[in-house]
């Protein structure tokens, strides 16, 4: 078996614009905190739409080195809960406006791969959303029945759909037309250098240590070996708020795990969708799923998560091979030819989870001028474009049309995750897991 590249993603690091670190005192008109997809998109819509604004972009690390450059490339609709939970808890009115932002998510960043030119393995192809286990199968009816009542263009599909269209014989799904897969690495380096051309700076390497509001007007904020002042301030760091004491409720730091395989056959490639450009999710919680690469491999994911706080390098390191071995078993059962396919890249990121499955996009609360983006939930490839450029328009007292969406909001509500509680909850994620282990 050809060893695989543990922790290092199946995408490659892209060209980045520079980025030295911070030292000394530094001003601007904009300090974007999070070099990510949401903290780049940010800058970009700023920069494109007020060309005199200096605008600096900071990261702990720097462009594609989080969650941005860490995913596995499923660009897809889905914001919040599941369709059907979102009009118990928000009304069907909201859950309508809810999924249709989300479709128009994954449709600006087609635009903006578009604009960009972005040589990222784009391919624009339908998101299966299916289940092989009773379970599953009743989250699907209830989810097409709360489409069908929104007016929502997403068909259910017979079994013997879904096997026409992935070769896997699930029992149910239902079909996203609007989606694609991508490198998310490819596209946080293009944003990137498209930020650097309209003249924005960058600083890499400089965590961000604490935040105040400035002694006249702004926000300065601290790091290693420096400072920075500046007039409005974008945090697009998801789960480091609670480092940082964010008063935006309870971001909850979880690690997620992917892994890539060596090219198939070209039967096993077409039977599982690969030329049509599909790829599939499993609806249970946790689901694990899988979307062709344009080399002829596959992409899977999902299957397990951790919650990585308080676990000592040891458990973490054992909880990553766990999920690992896994997911590369569930990959060979697809298909027969992928019995022994060689896994070539394991790796794992973050993301960031609320209580209530929604983002937070909205003002820090005691510091003016500071607006704070996180907890996409895993959906954030195409949310985290949107949501940077939310709060650009925002900036720029140009908001837009229809209002608020319910992910607008300065805190997300507070989970007890510290002291008795973690364990609890470690607990409740490890039983989760391996209901959706056992059922897929």
């Amino acid at each position: 078996m050809t060893p695989s590249a543990d922790g290092i993603p199946a995408w490659s690091l892209p060209e980045l614009p520079a980025q030295p670190p911070l030292h000394g005192t530094v001003t601007a008109d904009v300090a974007v905190v999070g070099a990510g997809l949401a903290g780049l998109a940010c800058a970009y819509r700023l920069a494109e739409r007020a060309p005199g604004r200096d605008i600096v972009v900071i990261d702990a690390e720097g462009p594609a080195a989080g969650a941005s450059g860490r995913g596995t490339g499923l660009l897809g609709p889905r914001a919040g809960p599941a369709i059907d939970r979102a009009v118990r808890r928000h009304g069907p009115w909201a859950a309508r406006r809810m999924h249709l932002a989300s479709v128009r998510a994954v449709t600006a960043v087609l635009d903006l791969c578009r604009r960009l030119d972005v040589p990222c393995g784009l391919r624009p192809g339908a998101q299966i959303m299916a289940t092989r286990a009773p379970a599953g199968l009743a989250s699907l009816e209830r989810q097409s029945l709360a489409y069908r009542a929104l007016g929502l263009d997403v068909p259910e599909l017979s079994g013997a759909q879904v096997r026409a269209r992935v070769g896997v014989p699930y029992t149910a799904g239902l079909l996203h037309r609007t989606a694609a897969t991508l490198d998310p690495a490819a596209l946080t380096g293009a944003l990137a250098r498209a930020c650097a051309a309209r003249g924005v700076r960058f600083h890499g390497h400089s965590p961000l240590l604490a935040i105040r509001a400035g002694e006249r007007a702004g926000s300065e904020l601290l790091f290693p070996h420096g400072r920075l002042r500046a007039g409005q301030a974008v945090l697009a760091v998801n789960s480091a708020a609670r480092s940082l004491g964010l008063p935006v409720g309870t971001v909850l730091p979880l690690e997620v795990y992917g892994l890539a395989t060596a090219p198939v056959s070209d039967e096993a490639y077409e039977a599982l969708g690969g030329h049509e450009g599909y790829a599939l999710v499993d609806v249970l919680p946790m689901g694990p799923y899988f979307r062709p690469l344009p080399d002829g491999g596959l992409v899977a994911g999902g299957g397990t998560v951790t919650l990585p706080t308080g676990l000592g390098a040891p458990r973490l390191r054992a909880a990553r091979e766990r999920a690992w071995a896994w997911l590369a078993r569930w990959v060979r059962s697809l298909h027969p030819e992928l019995a022994h396919v060689p896994v070539t890249h394991r790796w794992s990121g973050r993301i960031g989870m609320t209580g209530d499955g929604l983002p937070v996009v909205g003002p820090v609360r005691g510091l003016p001028r500071v607006w704070y983006i996180g907890g996409c939930c895993g959906h954030g490839l195409a949310l985290s474009v949107a949501h940077g450029t939310h709060v650009a328009a925002t900036l720029l007292d140009d908001p837009e049309p229809g209002g608020p969406l319910p992910w607008h909001r300065p805190t997300a509500p507070r989970m007890p995750v510290h002291g008795p509680a973690r364990p609890l909850l470690r607990t409740y994620l490890d039983a989760l897991g391996r209901a959706t282990r056992g059922a897929c």
